[in-house]
Parts: C-alpha cells; sequence; structure tokens
C-alpha cells in the first residue's frame, strides 16, 4: 500500500513544482521590475533546473523593458558537460527581438562555483549577441539546494 502512495505524492509534489513555474513565469512577465529582482529569477531558475540528473543550459530573452519574452531550454547535455552553440543563442534571440540576455545552467554535481569553460563561453555568448545588440545580464549556475552562483554578482559579466 506503502508503495502506491509514494508515486502519488511524487506525482502531487511535481504537479506543484509545475504549478510553481508558471507562477513564477507569468510574474516574469509583468510590467514592472520583477527580473530586477535577482531572487526571482533565482527561485525560478531553481525550481527549473536544480533537480536535472544532466546538464541543460537556458536562455532567458528579455524586451527592452526587463520582461520576459522567452525561456527556453536550448541544449541538453551529460552528466558533466552540455555543447552550447552561440549562433543558435544569437538566433533565438533575433527571433525574439530580444534587448537582453539571462543565461542559466545547471551543475548536476552539486557545485555552484564556475569552471573556466562556463566563464569563457559566458565571454563568448556576450560578445555574439553584442554584434546584435543583445545586452547580457547574468548567467547563473544552478546546483541542487545550494544558492544559485550569479556571474554579474562576482564581477564575470
Amino acid at each position: 500500500m506503502a508503495a502506491a502512495v509514494l508515486p502519488a505524492r511524487a506525482r502531487r509534489g511535481d504537479a506543484v513544482i509545475r504549478e510553481a513555474l508558471e507562477i513564477l513565469e507569468r510574474r516574469l512577465r509583468r510590467p514592472g521590475d520583477s527580473l530586477a529582482s535577482p531572487r526571482a529569477v533565482r527561485d525560478y531558475l531553481r525550481l527549473r533546473l536544480a533537480e536535472m540528473e544532466r546538464e541543460c543550459f537556458v536562455v532567458m530573452l528579455l524586451d527592452a523593458q526587463g520582461r520576459l519574452l522567452e525561456c527556453a531550454a536550448l541544449f541538453l547535455g551529460t552528466l558533466t558537460q552540455t555543447s552550447v552553440h552561440p549562433r543558435e543563442v544569437v538566433k533565438l534571440a533575433l527571433a525574439h527581438n530580444a534587448a537582453g540576455a539571462i543565461f542559466a545552467h545547471n551543475h548536476p554535481s552539486g557545485v555552484a562555483e564556475q569552471s573556466r569553460c562556463d566563464e569563457l563561453l559566458t565571454q563568448a555568448l556576450k560578445s555574439a549577441l553584442a554584434l546584435v545588440d543583445v545586452r547580457v545580464l547574468d548567467h547563473f549556475i544552478v546546483a541542487g539546494a545550494a544558492e544559485p552562483l550569479s556571474f554579474a554578482e562576482r564581477g564575470l559579466i
């Protein structure tokens, strides 16, 4: 009997997480200062990425007023890495007429520290998007229950 209850609880938990993501995404799309709050972005990204077992690279595209236009999981990788192609990020930004971008990816290892590869990728994406007047605001690394790391707060953007 306990085995039948646990899957139902897990399904309810998944439903609660999906509902929380929808609420946070609606808030991020509202006019105002939603994205000016790093807490709102961190909460959204933690819910979306923290439990993933493979690396996933997400791009949040913003309009000129800082409202969320699109949040896309562009690349899915392995346990320890994912291949990110700047061309695809630029194409997506142009398709949505974005003025700004926030990047995020998860570390399934649970360690929220940037690698040299993470830093180089961020700079490559920032350079590519600058050519089409899209400003990169931040890059977050999400690792389980740990506080997501912000490149902007560390002076890496």
